[in-house]
């Protein structure tokens, strides 16, 4: 899908305007450093502006012009605009700075080719989280039907196993607030992990977790704070 097709579904509504954070990054918020976040194909900014609602300097980054016109309006809608710098850029050739970042989020952008990146721009201690759709054995419609676009299971915990994984899980949700026809079911996989700075580190209690999150419609399977070691095709606000 090219820029212009993006800006083309953002512009038609298509797309909630205002949709919810992800709710496990929400959860774990209050437990992440403070400082600079970097989210990733921020569509209309559906982390972006709530990371900056919560305190962070955001860098929204994302190739739709008219989806960071709509993260602005956002952010000045919620008294925020000065912590949002909009980054009108490929996500997977634009270049990163190192040790940039206390956060970096990416949703629903398949391109692990960027993974090194992405942990080389965390500072030390920073944190990383991504989630993306899933191959699914079951009807799963939404997110792209290339399977190219979609993480094998477990894919996404081995490309964060450099890290010290504090959540990961492989689940069905639910897209909540979407306007799209159709089935909204999709198959998810979200990691958060650590950018380890030693051999010793602390280890923040986890949140008082639901038994399933808001939207998840099975239990999930993966590893819950496990201690241890295009453009493409997105959807960014799914």
């Amino acid at each position: 899908m090219t820029d212009t097709d993006w800006d083309e579904r953002f512009a038609s509504g298509e797309y909630p305007r205002a949709p919810e954070p992800s709710p496990v990054l929400r959860a774990y918020e209050p437990s992440l450093p403070d400082g600079r976040a970097l989210d990733v194909a921020a569509g209309t900014g559906r982390n972006a502006v709530f990371l900056a609602d919560r305190g962070y300097d955001v860098d929204a980054l994302d190739a739709s012009a008219e989806g960071l016109r709509i993260v602005r309006e956002r952010a000045a809608e919620r008294g925020v605009a000065d912590r949002i710098e909009t980054i009108a850029a490929d996500a997977t050739t634009h270049e990163l700075p190192e040790e940039a970042y206390d956060l970096v989020t990416m949703s629903y952008f398949h391109t692990l080719d960027r993974f090194a990146d992405l942990v080389a721009s965390l500072s030390p201690g920073g944190y990383l989280f991504v989630e993306g759709h899933l191959r699914s054995a079951e009807p799963s419609p939404s997110g792209p039907s290339d399977d190219r676009y979609r993480f094998a299971a477990n894919e996404l915990l081995r490309a964060g196993l450099g890290l010290s994984v504090r959540y990961y899980d492989e689940t069905t949700t639910e897209r909540p607030g979407d306007r799209r026809p159709g089935d909204r079911r999709r198959a998810t996989a979200r990691l958060l992990a650590r950018k380890s700075t030693g051999g010793r580190q602390s280890y923040p209690p986890r949140p008082d977790a639901p038994a399933r999150w808001p939207g998840d419609e099975h239990d999930s399977a993966g590893a819950d704070d496990a201690a241890g070691n295009s453009a493409a095709a997105g959807d960014p606000d799914a």
